[in-house]
């Protein structure tokens, strides 16, 4: 193994990702969203209740002819059907959002319950696909850490196809035995996974823009992954990280650094390619064992 750079030198390579404004928003998912399962359709049907001082009326009206176009009110308050999320009502009973549209009258107490009865009837709100439509965009915000995610391994990925590597990418350890074995319940799904003649190495991926609670978190669980997979004969843990996000949680950077032999962030990366370059690769991964 080539000598490994101080971590000092190691941390002031650490790099910003360069994102651009698309980064912000998936504008296709979120007009795909709008047009999935009707949902415009429904939505201007239920336009029909905007400014209606009689909303109770309204309802029923909407709901005589057609029952179904309330089945996906809870959009309005950002909350998906899938998502099962639940709600105290008056009554103090645990109710499912999406149990409130059954009847004219749980509809009713879901626009009083929730405050959009008046946001309704005073027009706070003109057009309910247009209401839903910057509600999808405030939903996609929450899919921005899975988007870095990407374009952190796309980065990766050019690096290891510049330089010639085989590698397989997604591979769950459970599909690896003797690594499901070791880490138990701690299932893992490794970004890539790449055989050469002496090991198979085991690859997670992040990147911390920003600092959190979860970026102190992040070194003491992999220093206990990376502790399991060395272990195993043949198999080694490599960390590749990078962001700004690591300058509140240096310290326990540091600590994973001198515990876990293989940590890269993407300026230090060439250094394991230039290690697994010069030993031969194993059978192509798309077709390696994994027994």
């Amino acid at each position: 193994m080539a000598a490994k750079k101080s971590f000092s030198k190691f941390f002031r390579s650490m790099s910003e990702l360069k994102i651009g404004l698309v980064y912000y928003t998936d504008f296709e998912k979120v007009k795909s969203n709008i047009n999935e399962g009707k949902l415009m359709v429904k939505l201007n049907q239920l336009n029909y209740l905007v400014g209606k001082k009689d909303m109770c009326k309204a309802v029923q009206e909407i709901w005589d002819e057609n029952p179904n176009a309330f089945s996906i009110m809870g959009i309005l308050l950002a909350v998906r059907k899938k998502k099962k999320k639940y709600a105290w009502n008056t009554d103090g009973q645990k109710k499912l959002v999406y149990d409130y549209f059954r009847s004219v009258d749980q509809i009713m107490d879901f626009l009083n319950e929730s405050g959009l009865l008046e946001v309704l009837q005073d027009k706070h709100v003109t057009n309910l696909v247009d209401y839903v439509f910057g509600v999808e965009v405030g939903l996609d915000t929450h899919t921005r850490k899975n988007r870095i995610g990407t374009i952190m391994a796309s980065n990766i990925a050019h690096q290891f196809d510049e330089a010639g590597i085989i590698y397989q990418q997604e591979v769950v350890s459970k599909s690896i035995p003797s690594i499901k074995k070791v880490l138990g319940k701690d299932s893992k799904r490794f970004d890539f996974v790449i055989k050469n003649a002496e090991k198979e190495y085991l690859i997670e991926v992040n990147y911390y823009g920003s600092n959190g609670s979860k970026v102190t978190e992040i070194p003491r669980s992999y220093m206990e992954v990376a502790k399991k997979i060395n272990s195993v004969s043949g198999y080694e843990f490599v960390w590749i990280t990078d962001g700004p996000g690591w300058e509140k949680a240096k310290e326990q950077l540091h600590e994973a650094y001198n515990e876990i032999p293989h940590i890269y962030n993407l300026t230090t990366l060439k250094d394991f390619i230039k290690q697994i370059a010069t030993i031969p690769t194993g059978e192509p991964l798309s077709l390696f064992d994994l027994k």
